[in-house]
């Protein structure tokens, strides 16, 4: 499936890697499941990428409206869970 992932003109290339490969962490915590530290390190990188909390939101739904997943969530849930846990989500 082709999908054009939400990604901004003023990244650079290595910021732009960065927040695909949070994204694709986020599809694998629905397809088979990831481990909690990887997600979370992911996400801290797109936090250093995308500090709004406004901006943050605007790039969640334009990928969650193409992926049919939700970031939020797949954070939320890496964050309440223990330690050495793997993130499956439904």
């Amino acid at each position: 499936m082709e999908m054009n992932m939400p990604i901004s003109l003023d990244w650079s290339t290595e910021e732009v890697i960065d927040v695909v490969e949070f994204f694709q962490a986020i599809e694998k915590a629905y397809q088979k499941g990831i481990g909690r530290e990887e997600i979370l390190s992911k996400y801290r990188r797109f936090k250093e990428i995308v500090p709004s909390k406004s901006e943050e939101k605007q790039v969640f739904k334009e990928f969650e409206q193409q992926a049919n997943v939700s970031c939020y969530h797949t954070v939320k849930q890496a964050r309440e869970q223990e330690e050495k846990s793997i993130v499956k989500m439904k």
